[in-house]
């Protein structure tokens, strides 16, 4: 324990006495300043014993003693010891007086006792305490980590460490729902607390908060379980006070063990999108069989039954990643198998129809359009994810169902929503109607200027504004699509117009190039 005013009292060296507020020796003593100012508060922190002899105070005056013991009182002041011999002979009963009426303690300090000796022994009791309550965290440290690595699951280390806070401890997953409390009984009452760990996800861990329980007297501090910009947990820690120094240790290493643990549980996930990632490759390329005997008992369910195949997409991996913790909480809650491979700023997923995975993507989908930060084709909002969604299908199906999802995340992002279905999508399509001759040869001769440069290796152009016109004049994607950097996109742009001479500023020649550059991809075979 920390030293209290009754310790010092009953330090047989210091020979203080009690000359008011008895009641409140208990009161724990941070430090020990001395002050002769006849205002000291602006330079203490609350806590402190002050030290005074009153040179610079009229001490006998009842008004002046009645202000400067409340102004210290407010202050949060532990006590106040008063040097006797040296500016007075005796405590005047104006300052005994005033920290009586302001339950403040008042310490008498013999003229034998230098104040620097009441120091030393404060600091030399801080340290004591401080000693032991490391020497304590380090015991709880080791017996938190047998129990990590006894192989018993996070049930035994919250056990461990509910014990060492004399409280209850519960562990989230990213989804804000409850995976372990101890003891049991703490299970309900950390389940009230969803909210308030959804909150500390959206937060950059590692994260921090302190909480009341609303149908308890508990103090609840939260931490964010994770190394990266986003959590993958949260430990929640109930107590009746605030944490000492050897439970702190206790909670710091146990947040430290679940997010070692955490980040084996995501090298396992690595493995399994590995996995899902050749599964999905072999599906796209036709051989949906050597797929089924890939996937095995991991992913096989989902090919015996009917799938959507998603494609999400943001300008920055971080929005995916929102979008991919969503679809794997869905699925753990709901037992569903969820293919899912990023790709860099995409998330190709195969998810089964009507299950709660695609649902959840809706749901996501419809929390980003309700966002009011979100900002349609501005690019402000690198968290913004804009899905593509396929129509139902199956294993010898999926290169088409992938078009499909392109397609839907194409018009998406031009209509600036947060997810398309390609059921959506017109019936009807612009491109049988462009198989035309005179199409063809209007489309030739526009594009023939370009394409005649391009064969001289003069640059790849056609190529260039083909990936413009996509992107909707967007340079760093067009760029990043081709693998150059935008200032030359931006040269093979003005060569474009000086080619053809005519702005691309003109939306009329844009919409031309785009159908002529369909047109014949179209009659080549090629998209």
């Amino acid at each position: 324990m920390p030293p209290t005013l009754a310790s010092l009292v009953q330090h047989s060296k210091l020979k203080l006495g009690v000359r008011a507020g008895a009641d409140r020796l208990g009161t724990p003593v941070r430090w020990v300043h001395a002050s002769e100012l006849a205002d000291p508060v602006p330079y203490m922190e609350g806590g402190e014993l002050l030290l005074v002899t009153a040179t610079n105070l009229d001490a006998r005056d009842p008004g002046t003693m009645r202000r400067y013991v409340q102004r210290l009182a407010g202050a949060g002041v532990a006590g106040i010891g008063f040097g006797v011999g040296v500016t007075y002979d005796d405590i005047p009963p104006a300052l005994v007086d005033a920290a009586e009426e302001a339950g403040l303690p008042l310490l008498e300090v013999p003229r034998r006792t230098p104040f620097l000796a009441i120091s030393k022994a404060v600091s030399a009791a801080i340290a004591a305490d401080q000693y032991r309550s490391v020497t304590a965290g380090f015991e709880a440290q080791r017996e938190l980590t047998r129990a990590a690595v006894a192989g018993d699951g996070p049930a035994a280390l919250l056990t461990r460490l509910a014990a060492h806070v004399d409280g209850w401890a519960a562990l989230y997953d990213s989804s804000g729902a409850v995976l372990a409390a101890a003891p049991d009984w703490a299970a309900r009452r950390a389940a009230r607390l969803t909210p308030e760990v959804e909150r500390l996800r959206d937060r950059p861990a590692p994260a921090s908060a302190v909480v009341g329980d609303s149908e308890g007297d508990d103090r609840v501090e939260l931490q964010s379980l994770g190394t990266g910009r986003r959590a993958r947990g949260a430990l929640a820690v109930g107590t009746g006070a605030a944490l000492g120094t050897a439970e702190r240790y206790a909670v710091n290493s146990a947040v430290a063990l679940l997010t070692l643990t955490t980040a084996r549980s995501r090298a396992l996930q690595g493995a399994e999108q590995r996995l899902g990632a050749a599964v999905l490759k072999m599906l796209l390329a036709g051989e949906s069989g050597h797929a089924r005997a890939v996937a095995g008992d991991l992913y096989g369910g989902l090919l015996d039954a009917p799938f959507r195949l998603l494609i999400a997409e943001a300008p920055a991996p971080s929005g995916t990643a929102l979008l991919a913790e969503a679809l794997d909480a869905a699925a753990s809650r709901s037992g569903e198998t969820l293919l899912m491979v990023p790709e860099g700023e995409r998330l190709v997923v195969l998810a089964v129809d009507g299950g709660a995975v695609v649902a959840a993507c809706s749901a996501h989908a419809r929390a980003e359009e309700d966002r009011p930060a979100r900002e349609s084709g501005s690019g402000a909002d690198e968290a913004a994810v804009v899905v593509g969604l396929s129509a139902p299908s199956g294993p010898v199906a999926v290169s088409a169902a992938y078009k499909q999802a392109e397609q839907a995340l194409s018009v998406a992002r031009r209509r600036g929503r947060a997810l398309v279905e390609h059921e959506e999508l017109a019936a009807g399509s612009v491109l049988p109607l462009l198989a035309d001759d005179a199409v063809r040869a209007f489309a030739d001769g526009m594009l023939r200027p370009l394409r005649e440069h391009d064969s001289k290796g003069r640059g790849d152009l056609v190529a260039s504004l083909r990936a413009w016109l996509s992107r909707h004049g967007q340079w760093d994607a067009a760029a990043a699509d081709l693998g150059v950097h935008r200032h030359t996109l931006r040269y093979r742009m003005r060569r474009v117009e000086e080619i053809l001479g005519r702005s691309l500023d003109d939306p009329d020649v844009r919409m031309e190039l785009w159908l002529a550059l369909k047109t014949t991809a179209a009659s080549s075979g090629t998209q």
